[in-house]
């Protein structure tokens, strides 16, 4: 089971749906117009749009299994007490005194561009169940980092 904001399982549905309803059919028309050029055996154009259809098609089961077992968080029901899901947490890094803020989302909703780090991540993981305040300690491949929450807010 994936937890998930609306927000995310929209965007997922609304992909899984362009993958099907866009990008299918031209990969089908592609495979339909190199079929027609003849021999297949040498016929790039055929085998490149055979395996796009394939690819294509590989992510479309994945998104149907990811939107099969995704649950849509109702976000009233969260407190802004401690570190969940879809909660954007500030603190700041002790070492060198830089604050940073993130969102805590879903794997499949986890874009560091736009602030939104996994729930599996190591900073994630370390911040989990915390309360402001709180310094927590964090492996990360560059070794360990010294972070203190300093303030948590939960999403509408």
């Amino acid at each position: 089971m994936e937890y998930m904001s609306q927000e995310g399982y929209d965007k997922l549905v609304a992909e899984l749906r362009h993958m099907e309803l866009i990008e299918l059919p031209q990969v089908r028309e592609a495979i339909a117009e190199a079929r027609d050029k003849g021999d297949l055996s040498e016929n790039f154009e055929y085998h490149a749009a055979k395996r796009e259809q394939g690819r294509l098609l590989g992510r479309i089961r994945f998104k149907q299994r990811v939107l099969a077992n995704a649950r849509v968080i109702d976000t009233t029901h969260l407190g802004s007490d401690t570190v969940q899901l879809l909660c954007k947490v500030t603190m700041t890094n002790v070492a060198n005194n830089n604050s940073m803020s993130y969102t805590i989302a879903s794997p499949h909703e986890a874009n560091l561009r736009e602030g939104k780090i996994s729930i599996k991540s190591p900073i994630a993981q370390a911040l989990l169940n915390k309360k402001v305040g709180d310094v927590v300690l964090v492996h990360v491949p560059a070794g360990t980092l010294q972070l203190r929450i300093d303030c948590i807010e939960r999403l509408a």
